[in-house]
């Protein structure tokens, strides 16, 4: 047992022997699944915000607070993990953080008003912050050290494929049960995950150590995480800095996040170990994967925006062209981790950006009339690039850091890519927009009378019946939908050129000299 050497104060963790046969199989099924019960809660309330609203009797904007007080909590408490984990121990926390998880998802359910349910969410999410990123450090140590990245996809594999089920499965649900339904699910998964991972990993529990509370590194973290996840989530709907909310907000974020990386780096016992920002491969892999998630969680939020609002899609027929992603993900991760033993994971995540910038490009050519046949063909390829971005990622990341930091680690790459995924959202959904205005104004200037399109439009839509005033409104419909459809592309063409210079940043990391394993030997030696 080796003893630390940072001067941030960590324990080391406990040594043990990875699992063997059904054992860890068993084991990671039981991880995987607490995991996507987390990750699919992050999204599967957002197509139900109509009917949660309605049936509590507030507006579908007051709704929102549901997701927002959700994302903030959970925003909060997963850099809080490796602090966490020193203090309870790996195992423990996790449990309980499942535990509660299911308990938080419950009370949901019952909630009898919309104040009650934000609490519940907030509990929901501040219980969920441990358990992304200790599910991750438990499954690296369950494989032996020349399949870890073998370990790495299959958690990789819940978490990629749970954002995209989650809005298919929770408009499903509100359609055909009630939105309570979406929150019942979790309880008897969760319970399950739970017991299997307490029989599994009880004896396996990381050494602990009393460490004193950083208290003002904490209060910064809830100021200006908060205040960040809060400007995120209504920027759109307050119209960002022309409201003073907003202004107010951003004022906070800045001086918060400013004096708190000062405090965090100066003092001796952080809540939050920002000196892992030292390791050149970790700060090139997290900035790498928090920039390209927020790309891919932009578009997973757009598209379905776009056929629903523009090509009349229902929520389920959005969720049958999203949806086809996970199959080459699911198919092709194992094949990843394989690689990974042999590989330069360079080499595979450029790879995986070259068919990202594919996808958006192929995106970048669809029509108001395209089929449901070639909207479908772009996600299905996209699969691919999900399976060889994130699981090699996460090996550069992980890769060279003590075993004791494994779990600070993860938890603040994986802070670093939920907050680009807000930042990815908002900015996609405030750029469709914006740019949707413009290319409508552009559109009126030649959508005009006199012009021949325009009166021929016009001609026919009268001989088919319709009045002067219903013939003007019908072309300012067709308008709207092409300027829509547009800005829309504009975005996933934006998306493929930021895919493409992400190439050039991942590059920066340095060349795995272990050839058992790569970066994914290493973090799993760490996580023994």
């Amino acid at each position: 047992m080796s003893e630390p050497t940072s001067n941030a104060g960590t324990a080391p963790a406990g040594t043990y022997a990875p699992l063997q046969g059904a054992t860890r199989i068993i084991g990671a099924v039981a991880l995987s699944t607490a995991v996507f019960m987390n990750v699919l809660d992050t999204s599967i309330a957002n197509v139900s915000i109509p009917t949660i609203s309605g049936d509590l009797g507030v507006s579908t904007s007051q709704g929102t607070w549901v997701i927002t007080s959700f994302a903030v909590a959970n925003a909060i408490t997963v850099p809080l993990t490796g602090w966490l984990t020193q203090r309870f121990g790996q195992v423990r926390l996790f449990v309980a953080s499942t535990l509660l998880f299911v308990l938080a998802s419950w009370l949901c359910g019952f909630a009898p008003t919309l104040e009650a349910l934000i609490g519940f969410r907030v509990l929901q999410g501040a219980v969920a912050g441990p358990m992304i990123p200790l599910s991750q450090a438990l499954m690296l140590a369950s494989f032996p050290k020349e399949k870890a990245g073998m370990a790495l996809a299959v958690w990789a594999m819940t978490t990629l494929v749970a954002p995209v089920a989650g809005p298919l499965l929770g408009g499903w649900i509100s359609d055909n049960y009630t939105w309570p339904w979406i929150f019942y699910i979790n309880v008897p998964v969760g319970l399950l995950a739970a017991w299997i991972s307490w029989r599994i990993y009880g004896k396996r529990e990381s050494v602990t150590q009393k460490r004193p509370i950083d208290k003002v590194g904490l209060v910064l973290l809830v100021v200006w995480v908060g205040a960040l996840q809060v400007m995120l989530d209504k920027g759109k709907e307050l119209d960002w800095f022309q409201s003073s909310t907003i202004l107010t907000l951003a004022v906070i974020v800045v001086i918060a996040f400013v004096f708190f990386v000062i405090w965090e780096l100066t003092e001796a016992h952080p809540v939050v170990d920002l000196r892992l920002f030292k390791i050149r491969n970790f700060t090139v892999g997290a900035i790498t994967l928090a920039v390209a998630y927020g790309v891919f969680f932009g578009n997973v939020v757009l598209l379905p925006l776009w056929l629903q609002s523009n090509m009349n899609y229902t929520a389920t027929d959005a969720g049958i062209v999203t949806a086809p992603v996970g199959i080459l993900a699911i198919l092709l991760t194992p094949v990843v981790g394989k690689l990974l033993a042999t590989r330069d994971p360079r080499h595979i995540v450029t790879f995986a950006f070259c068919v990202f910038a594919l996808v958006c490009y192929l995106r970048s050519g669809f029509t108001p009339q395209t089929d449901m046949r070639n909207l479908v063909i772009p996600t299905i390829i996209q699969g691919a690039a999900m399976a060889a971005f994130f699981v090699p990622l996460t090996s550069i990341t992980l890769s060279g850091i003590e075993p004791w930091r494994i779990p600070a680690a993860s938890g603040l790459s994986n802070f670093c890519r939920l907050t680009m995924a807000g930042f990815g959202t908002s900015i996609a959904t405030t750029v469709w927009e914006n740019r949707a205005t413009m290319h409508h104004a552009h559109l009126t200037e030649t959508a005009t009378a006199g012009t021949q399109a325009f009166d021929q439009t016009v001609q026919s839509l009268a001989a088919a019946g319709m009045s002067p005033q219903q013939s003007l409104t019908a072309v300012d419909g067709l308008v709207n939908a092409q300027a829509f459809t547009m800005s829309a592309l504009d975005v996933f063409y934006a998306s493929a050129v930021i895919f493409l210079m992400l190439i050039v940043l991942v590059w920066f990391a340095r060349p795995n000299r272990n050839k058992g394993g790569g970066g994914a030997a290493e973090a799993a030696a760490g996580a023994h």
